[in-house]
């Protein structure tokens, strides 16, 4: 692909990600749906809240309807949010902008098929190919051009669905929420409100500017000190457009997608709610949290990074949970992508449930130290597919036995293999390592 990745089209607002690039985007969606069926399309289109946001939206409107499809307006609201109203809407595809986590700089463009899974790539090749002029496609004229619908009620449709998520009352439970100045601003203190919840909010001021500034979940500290200076029972962290979430425990400690998936998948199998009693991380997780399913008798299927890599995995085997580290869980009883404030809700359900804090829940695992090392090179497939370098990867593993592992990965976008060690120390990890840095020496450029 030339211009979308795993996670759609992103780059530096109005330099990598143009607004002529919106605009044939939607020229282009705009009519290929359109010209398969009789009626006009009708395409959902949702955003974050970065300054350029605005700029993006308009000018994907603006192709949609010279295309002749009915463009109906969200505004801001969560990814998944897109993902939920295209299949209850019955909209033929959704269109969320957001560079998710990245800063206000950057922006993004997403598309979701009508079933709510990312866009087929058969179809996001074809988008590129008009982008680059290779095809056209006519102008709507006359009253077959399109029309702009101010759509609030998908989103308050979207809100409403969260909530009755929920069988259970959070009367008299504290929680705080990191909103990220993003998409969760709009959405979870209402959801929480409604169930009763003493909800203390931070980060929920978007400007346009602010967003993943400092805070949400890939700034987690202010959250954590929130929890514990005002005396909270638990605390959720989104980033930016909301698909992901990581938690924080009643002690101020971090519960990162790995504990999640470890509390989330005891109770769910417990209650006989785990398809297959398997859940579904990806080779990144802790080597702790494999050991803390193996002791609670859990199977698991690992994936490559990537929550589409998850969702596929999940969707052939028909397991019901999985995610990653990130904080990117899919329960995939209710949903077919990661939603932050989904997964907040799921881990109150359990703690509602069980009667224990987030800490107590957590207890049984204990994750390993962590060494992660990226080695730029001069050819990472050479790197990877390298003799000596296969063979200390050997040496590291026979060296650790049972107590760790060393995982070795080339990079998706940049010249890097990634060298990740797990092992009870930090020492261990060095000594695990240094026989895979040592052997990609040849291939190290600075």
């Amino acid at each position: 692909m030339k211009y979308f990745g795993t996670d759609g089209f992103r780059g530096e607002a109005n330099l990598g990600l143009t607004v002529d690039h919106a605009f044939k985007i939607g020229r282009y969606v705009g009519w290929y749906y359109g010209a398969r069926q009789e009626r006009k399309a009708r395409i959902v289109v949702g955003k974050d809240t970065r300054r350029s946001s605005y700029m993006f939206e308009s000018a994907l409107v603006a192709g949609l309807v010279a295309s002749g499809a009915d463009a109906y307006l969200l505004h801001v609201i969560p990814t998944p949010g897109v993902a939920y109203e295209t299949v209850d809407g019955r909209f033929d595809c959704g269109i969320m902008i957001s560079a998710s986590h990245n800063p206000y700089t950057d922006n993004g463009i997403k598309l979701v098929n009508g079933e709510g899974y990312k866009m087929d790539e058969d179809v996001l090749e074809l988008i590129e190919s008009y982008i680059d002029g290779e095809c056209e496609v006519p102008l709507a004229t006359g009253d077959a051009i399109g029309a702009t619908v101010d759509y609030m009620q998908g989103r308050n449709r979207y809100i409403a669905h969260l909530i009755a998520s929920a069988n259970f009352s959070l009367q008299g439970v504290k929680i705080g929420l990191d909103c990220a100045n993003g998409s969760a601003s709009s959405v979870a203190k209402p959801v929480f409100d409604a169930l009763g919840a003493d909800v203390r909010v931070i980060n929920n001021a978007p400007d346009g500017f602010n967003i993943n500034v400092d805070c949400g979940s890939t700034h987690i500290d202010r959250l954590r000190r929130h929890v514990v200076e005002q005396g909270l029972d638990v605390g959720f962290a989104y980033d930016g457009d909301a698909d992901r979430c990581l938690a924080v425990d009643e002690r101020g400690n971090v519960v990162d997608g790995d504990l999640i998936l470890y509390v989330c998948g005891v109770y769910l199998n417990k209650h006989g709610r785990l398809t297959g009693g398997t859940v579904v991380p990806t080779v990144m997780s802790n080597y702790g949290l494999f050991k803390a399913f193996d002791e609670a008798h859990l199977s698991y299927e690992t994936t490559a990074v990537g929550d589409k890599n998850v969702y596929a995995c999940m969707r052939a085997n028909g397991y019901s949970l999985g995610g990653e580290q990130s904080g990117h869980i899919i329960f995939g009883d209710i949903e077919c992508t990661g939603d932050g404030i989904m997964t907040s809700l799921r881990v109150m359900e359990v703690l509602r449930a069980e009667r224990e804090t987030l800490s107590q829940l957590c207890a049984p695992v204990k994750l390993y130290p962590q060494l992660l090392t990226n080695v730029r090179v001069s050819d990472k497939d050479a790197a990877m597919n390298d003799e000596a370098v296969l063979a200390s990867v050997k040496q590291a593993e026979e060296f650790l036995g049972d107590r760790g592992r060393v995982l070795v990965r080339a990079s998706g976008t940049e010249p890097l293999v990634r060298v990740l060690a797990e092992a009870p120390t930090s020492d261990l990890c060095r000594e695990a390592s240094a026989f895979t840095l040592n052997a990609l020496e040849p291939f190290r450029v600075e």
